[in-house]
């Protein structure tokens, strides 16, 4: 039987965790935030290299940002 969290079941780790998200992830003991943090790391996602600098991710995110909060 898989086991059962009383804490929001989707937390991920995150860059940039709400207040609810930190509570959440602390909640969750260690055995499980290490399978979560593996498993977001072991994503497909995380191997795609770029040609893009760090500078240039952050000036398209800052750039966007601005599009959505004026």
């Amino acid at each position: 039987m898989a086991k059962t969290f009383k804490v929001n079941s989707i937390v991920m780790p995150s860059a940039t965790p709400s207040e609810a998200d930190i509570e959440a992830w602390q909640a969750l003991p260690r055995d499980e935030q290490l399978r979560r943090l593996r498993e977001t790391i072991t994503h497909a996602d995380c191997g795609a290299v770029s040609a893009n600098t760090m500078s240039d991710i952050l000036s398209r995110a800052q750039a966007a940002a601005k599009l959505r909060h004026g």
